[in-house]
């Protein structure tokens, strides 16, 4: 797999880079925000790893603009800001993950592999997610599954975005809320839950191969079993 790693510390890129290629990943490298998009824009990469501080574009811009030109990979952001309103600003860029540092190589690695697996297993165009039998139109804002149009509203269709751009990860309550209501919803409430509820009945009820589950004191994750 091949992933870009963008940053303008030398020493941190060399590190990164190293651990990345003894890790069996092929890496590609840019100092700045603009060579970045360039690249990105040109190369299909399973991940892009970002600093959030960059000459250029920054980190939140480069997210931003990659989405717009539709591109799906997953970005994971890494910055020294550990506050919720600069993870809210990478979020709503169009980030996946936050990393802030100082953080081990070894938790680096393990976010790598989970996002990765997540891009190969969920195929992610421009317009459209597809997972087991579910497509979801993200420009029609149209889902179906097994062929089956599906009528969601606009929060179950952002929920189930979240979940599916997520396969395979249990997602809590709160990291719910945060991506799919506003960040200072309610989390002692149930309406996560509900929706989890109206989602079921919708996408699960009618067919055999059940994919919404509940992690019992954890939260929710969608997987094929």
């Amino acid at each position: 797999m091949k992933i870009l790693v963008v940053e303008d510390e030398p020493k941190t890129l060399q590190a990164i880079q190293q651990g990345l290629e003894e890790s069996q990943f092929e890496v590609d490298v840019a100092y700045d925000g603009l060579i970045a998009k360039r690249l990105a824009m040109k190369t299909t990469y399973a991940l892009i790893i970002s600093d959030v501080i960059l000459p250029g574009l920054n980190g939140f811009e480069l997210v931003n603009e990659l989405r717009q030109h539709g591109l799906t990979t997953p970005v994971l952001l890494l910055t020294a800001l550990g506050e919720t309103e600069d993870k809210i600003k990478g979020f709503d860029a169009g980030a996946d993950q936050y990393l802030t540092k100082p953080f081990q190589f070894a938790e680096l690695l393990a976010r790598v592999r989970s996002l990765t697996k997540r891009s190969t297993l969920v195929t992610m165009t421009a317009q459209t997610l597809r997972y087991a039998g579910i497509e979801m139109n993200l420009d029609a804002k149209t889902v179906s599954r097994d062929g089956r149009l599906i009528d969601l509203t606009a929060r179950e269709f952002a929920l189930l975005e979240y979940l599916m751009r997520n396969q395979g990860r249990v997602l809590s309550k709160p990291d719910i809320a945060e991506r799919v209501w506003d960040i200072n919803f309610d989390t002692g409430t149930n309406v996560v839950e509900v929706y989890i509820n109206y989602l079921r009945k919708k996408i699960d009820r009618d067919f055999p191969t059940k994919l919404i589950h509940t992690q019992f004191g954890m939260g929710y994750v969608l997987k094929e079993e």
